[in-house]
């Protein structure tokens, strides 16, 4: 589980196809490797990936093709990515409730400046549509977001200075593709509703 407050940006600097399996290499950022053990999961752009193997202060990761299939930016050399350790039972909640399993891949459509913050749109899947409500959360290549209009398939998010400092939101343009993970609660009471009797 993860919290969706990323700890830093890193870097994709390996990637390597064998069979239907991504084998990726990033440099950690500002995350400490020697905090990290083999199996731990890292949350890399809102992916759930195991540690696989840690040389040279460098995290490598196995993806499957099925992750690949439903996921973004997780095979392109020299991307920026987020990264997020997994929560430990101790640590504060200060964002949501994150699996790292991602539902879907959105399309930023239009990014503008307001004074001290940032203006996000992104159109989303229409299977998605139904877990995202304004005022609800949903995380962005793995970033924890509150929802503050959604309207047809698209949604607005707001960027304070610090998000747009602290994750690779700085190098977002219009046209891009972004890892989306609805709010699991949204989902769960979704599914409770369709299959009330």
């Amino acid at each position: 589980m993860f919290t969706g407050i990323v700890k830093t940006v890193g870097k994709i600097e390996h990637v390597d196809y064998r069979e239907d399996i991504l084998q990726m290499r990033i440099h950690p950022g500002e995350i400490d490797w020697r905090e990290v053990a083999l199996g731990d999961s890292i949350a890399v752009n809102g992916v759930c990936l195991t540690v696989m193997a840690i040389d040279d202060n460098r995290l490598s990761f196995e993806i499957s093709g099925e992750t690949l299939a439903c996921t973004n930016g997780l095979d392109k050399v020299g991307n920026r990515v987020n990264l997020e350790q997994a929560l430990r039972l101790s640590d504060r909640l200060d964002g949501h409730l994150v699996s790292g399993h991602v539902d879907g891949v959105g399309v930023v459509k239009e990014i503008s400046q307001h004074e001290d913050r940032c203006q996000l749109v992104i159109q989303a899947p229409d299977a998605l549509l139904k877990y995202i409500a304004a005022k609800g959360s949903i995380t962005v290549d793995g970033v924890s977001l509150t929802i503050n209009r959604a309207e047809g398939n698209v949604f607005e998010v707001n960027l304070v200075p610090y998000t747009l400092q602290h994750t690779n939101f700085a190098f977002l343009k219009p046209g891009e593709k972004v890892n989306l993970e609805t709010d699991m609660i949204a989902r769960y009471v979704a599914r409770l509703l369709n299959h009330a009797g």
